[in-house]
């Protein structure tokens, strides 16, 4: 089994700059926050469907509910440990699907300087791996239709894919 709360790999950006993929941690909160900062509005509202200046009580709830289990989160980080800067987050939170079947929503946040080194991919993969082991057989998102970097992320991801649309919203099943 996994042991997702101590979660760490290193790998390294396309330029080189060494990264870590961790389990996101309590303490991690304010280099959350920055990292949100860092996000220009139509990110946030791709990533919350609306927009917002900052994270708000209910958004550092989650990181607080972190089990590993039910309710997940990864960051990407760079810098000498203690003084990391935050530079992308994915996160899962488990439910029932309605035919029964253990499913997860999942969410990601890459900071605007970051794109284009596959974080978002490389986040799903070991979010995926956590997910698998913890006996979830599928991912779920909804995702703006004009998310096209998302539903790239999704496509190249390997894993069998579904999708329906209501409106400008595409629900994304991913089979672990």
């Amino acid at each position: 089994m996994i042991d997702a709360r101590h979660y760490a790999v290193h790998e390294a950006l396309r330029d080189g700059t060494p990264m870590t993929i961790r389990a996101a941690r309590p303490d991690d909160r304010e280099r959350i926050a920055r990292a949100f900062s860092g996000l220009d509005r139509e990110s946030v509202y791709t990533r919350f469907f609306s927009y917002k200046d900052e994270l708000g009580p209910a958004d550092f709830a989650r990181l607080d509910a972190m089990d590993f289990v039910r309710h997940a989160m990864l960051v990407a980080t760079i810098g000498p440990p203690g003084d990391e800067t935050v530079i992308a987050g994915a996160s899962y939170s488990t439910h029932v699907g309605a035919d029964g079947t253990p499913s997860a929503e999942i969410a990601f946040m890459v900071e605007e300087d970051y794109r284009g080194n596959s974080l978002a991919g490389r986040l799903l993969a070991h979010l995926s791996a956590i997910a698998r082991d913890r006996g979830i057989a599928r991912f779920e998102a909804d995702v703006l239709a004009e998310n096209k970097a998302m539903l790239v992320v999704f496509e190249r991801s390997g894993l069998p894919m579904r999708k329906s649309r209501d409106g400008g919203v595409l629900h994304v099943t991913l089979d672990l």
